[in-house]
């Protein structure tokens, strides 16, 4: 499913966004967010330093620790490369974000703490995906630290987050009813939607 030839071009931007997951021997867990803007011409607004060719505009992290719950516990920012000097106070109520938990509601936590002139636009789109990212590494991470101890696999009584929230994982795809059989509910005329079986909800 490649895409299709493009036109005739030339680059005019890079937008490179990298997320990480880390194992903290203290049991907890770290998730980085990346952001680069680079431009193959040099840029400037009106008024402001020129920015050169290939080198970054923006250049921002962030560090949320967060327990096997998924809970907050700890953030940083680094602002390695900005292009205003007012900027600088984008971060300045990231502190706020500790004690919330990445998961549904997320967004909405985002924006009442962090959003509009009370923070900054890239560093509220690195966080909107930070969730996503932590979920990525923590429930199997958890995994991997109890099949590493010997621990026995618990039973799952409960459907995972996210089935029924794409069309892959939706509750009567062919992969629901490989990977979780005990949650498939196979399509019939009375049942179009996605929800759980009876008795699960």
């Amino acid at each position: 499913m490649a895409l299709p030839p493009p036109s005739p071009r030339k680059l005019s931007h890079t937008r490179t966004v990298v997320y990480r997951g880390y194992d903290r021997e203290d049991g907890l867990w770290d998730i980085e967010a990346e952001l680069t803007d680079v431009k193959p011409f040099t840029f400037s607004v009106p008024n402001e330093q020129a920015f050169p060719a290939e080198k970054p505009i923006h250049h921002l992290q962030i560090r949320l620790t967060v327990d096997k719950q998924l809970v907050i516990q700890d953030v940083a920012t680094s602002l390695d490369q900005i292009p205003h000097a007012e900027c600088v106070q984008g971060p300045r109520y990231m502190h706020k974000l500790q004690g919330s938990t990445l998961g549904r509601g997320w967004r909405k936590t985002i924006d009442e703490h962090l959003g509009r002139t009370e923070g900054c636009t890239h560093l509220r789109e690195l966080l909107f995906n930070m969730a996503t990212a932590a979920f990525q590494t923590v429930p199997s991470g958890e995994w991997q630290r109890r099949r590493a101890a010997g621990v026995p696999e618990r039973e799952t009584t409960t459907p995972p987050p996210f089935l029924g929230q794409c069309t892959t994982w939706a509750y009567d795809s062919p992969t629901v009813a490989r990977a979780y059989p005990m949650f498939f509910r196979p399509k019939t005329a009375e049942n179009t939607e996605n929800c759980p079986p009876a008795g699960l909800r």
